[in-house]
């Protein structure tokens, strides 16, 4: 990946629906080398695929939250596909240290966010956690040129 493919790749963060010919002339580049350009990512694997970010996920999950957790074992693979099917949870992060797994969680008020952590906690694996609620976003990072 080149510093082209890296611009490319942060036009597109910030706008996942650009046209192709936006992005090639943001770029000062033809359309089809854009376009084999982006192929070549996706056949890579370096782009996994896009997606939208929708205005009520921030407002209809108002509780956030970090959970840390410990698993057993050699029970990673389970315990991930178990997390994998909680709607509450945005994303999933293996990790070394004392956690085997960083989750982030959203939910729409306190009693639901404590219902998913005890759901959690009861997935077959999971020896221990701990859960950190977000309370402000004061900064973001996000993709810039």
């Amino acid at each position: 990946m080149d510093d082209i493919d890296r611009k490319l790749i942060t036009l597109l963060r910030h706008d996942g629906r650009r046209s192709i010919s936006d992005l090639a002339a943001d770029l000062g580049l033809t359309r089809a080398t854009v376009r084999a350009r982006l192929e070549k990512l996706e056949q890579s694997g370096e782009i996994i695929g896009f997606t939208v970010i929708l205005r009520s996920d921030a407002i209809d999950l108002p509780v956030r939250g970090i959970t840390m957790i410990e698993i057993a074992g050699q029970a990673a693979d389970s315990v991930i596909a178990a997390l994998s099917g909680f709607s509450e949870v945005s994303s999933i992060h293996t990790t070394n240290g004392n956690w085997d797994l960083v989750v982030e969680l959203g939910t729409s008020d306190l009693i639901a966010f404590d219902q998913v952590l005890r759901r959690i906690r009861l997935i077959p694996g999971v020896t221990n956690s701990e859960t950190s609620l977000l309370l402000a976003t004061p900064r973001s990072v996000k993709a810039r040129l």
